[in-house]
């Protein structure tokens, strides 16, 4: 008996899936390109940390969905190389916050910069709506729960 034939959406989920992958595996290569001792994941969360103003490394592995002794290696690591460091908090005297270090600021502003070169290189050719669209749908995409987190 023949399987019956995957629809356009199952067809179109497919080609998302297989894609967002490769969009994953060549962001992880190319983290490595930008600045060989900052991975992706690094570079994450020092940008999340430069956004929020620095904050606990707990509310980082709940803003990734990530295991707290994963944020806490990779913050551990970054401490070793200087880029950020631990301050109390002001409206906790209990709580440690993360904040980046000048050096940690230096290093994230030369790999964003490095990042965005290698996109509007990428994208150059892109007529302005396919780059509009193709935000909206990533800020769509993205928007839904992460795996694992407490919404889902």
């Amino acid at each position: 008996m023949k399987a019956p034939a995957a629809s356009a959406h199952d067809a179109a989920v497919e080609t998302i899936h297989r894609e967002m992958t490769s969009f994953a595996r060549r962001a992880r290569a190319s983290a490595g390109r930008m600045h060989p001792e900052l991975s992706l994941v690094s570079y994450t969360l020092l940008g999340h940390l430069e956004e929020s103003g620095g904050c606990r490394a707990t509310d980082l592995a709940a803003h990734y969905a990530l295991d707290k002794s994963t944020v806490s290696r990779q913050v551990s690591a970054l401490e070793r190389a200087g880029l950020v460091e631990r301050r109390q908090d002001p409206q906790d005297h209990r709580v440690q916050v993360l904040d980046l270090t000048e050096a940690g600021r230096h290093i994230l502003a030369q790999v964003t910069e490095s990042r965005r070169a290698a996109f509007r290189e990428r994208l150059a050719d892109w007529p302005a709506d396919d780059l509009e669209r193709f935000a909206r749908y990533l800020l769509r995409y993205n928007a839904w729960p992460a795996v694992g987190s407490e919404e889902d």
